[in-house]
């Protein structure tokens, strides 16, 4: 069957999904009978990332992104009610799949993207057609950098001591940064639109909190990584690895150790930062396209 041109599919529509009594926000494009890629996003964004992405992909693929509870547009449940940790928005957006009749799919994974897509991966590797990884990280090689130390210290010690040292992650200085550092011109190359944003989302009250419960949550992550190894050994998900080689928080040294599980994985090592999407989304979907077109079958 002859795939779609883009321009007929690249329309992007915005719906929202009743799982568990929160409201979960998506958007969609493409051909509903089209192969599926969900896209999963990091902190402190939410599907907003996606945004230029979504219609290169969608003449050729029906494509996914969902904010989890908490952030963009879904559902700010409070503490007191909502577990904000990474098995439970896995939880969720496993559920999110099912409603969407989501059988199969390839993943996107970025940043917090990694343990949400990860975790489902690992439950049901045979839901899983391709990954593409996006400075998200499985190998302890990719936390071993300054940024880490304060959030290590957390996860050993959940004190407000602690927390005071992380409050200032969710601040518009931080945020910013994100969007900044290690990128060839951000000034030039990311609009200011999407820190902003983000940040808009970070300031709503209670968020701050929700943040720090997350941050504390992703401590469970790190002893995963064995698991989710085997995954890939045991089960070669066909990956593509477009790294923002210079990023502050998710460096190269976590991007290499994929090949070990992995070695016909096709690793792209990009000159630009966290947020690479924003500089070279161009080259991003171009290497996605190619890499779908060859590994994932209608």
């Amino acid at each position: 069957m002859d795939r779609p041109t883009a321009h007929t599919t690249s329309t992007v529509s915005y719906h929202t999904a009743d799982i568990d009594g929160v409201k979960v926000f998506y958007r969609e494009a493409g051909p509903q009978d089209a192969p599926a890629v969900l896209l999963l996003h990091g902190f402190p964004t939410s599907s907003h990332m996606f945004r230029e992405l979504i219609p290169r992909l969608a003449g050729r693929y029906r494509v996914i992104a969902p904010d989890y509870p908490g952030y963009g547009q879904s559902d700010q449940p409070p503490l007191e009610s909502f577990a904000y940790s990474f098995d439970n928005l896995a939880a969720i957006v496993d559920k999110l799949t099912v409603k969407l009749c989501l059988a199969r799919f390839a993943i996107y994974v970025q940043d917090y993207g990694a343990p949400v897509g990860y975790r489902l991966a690992h439950a049901h590797p045979e839901r899983i057609s391709a990954i593409v990884v996006q400075n998200g990280n499985a190998y302890d090689e990719g936390l071993d950098n300054a940024f880490w130390a304060p959030i290590k210290d957390y996860w050993k010690d959940k004190s407000e001591a602690n927390a005071a040292r992380l409050r200032p992650l969710v601040q518009l200085e931080a945020t910013r940064w994100q969007y900044s550092a290690g990128f060839r011109d951000p000034e030039r190359n990311v609009s200011p639109d999407a820190w902003m944003m983000d940040q808009a989302y970070l300031d709503r009250p209670g968020n701050g909190a929700i943040q720090l419960e997350l941050l504390y949550s992703y401590g469970t992550n790190p002893p995963r990584y064995p698991g989710w190894q085997e995954y890939f050994r045991q089960h070669r998900p066909p990956m593509l690895i477009v790294w923002g080689k210079n990023d502050r928080i998710f460096p190269a040294a976590g991007a290499t150790p994929y090949l070990r599980d992995l070695p016909d994985a096709e690793l792209h090592l990009l000159d630009t930062g966290h947020f690479a999407l924003e500089e070279d989304g161009e080259e991003i979907a171009r290497l996605m396209c190619d890499f779908l077109d060859r590994k994932v079958s209608r």
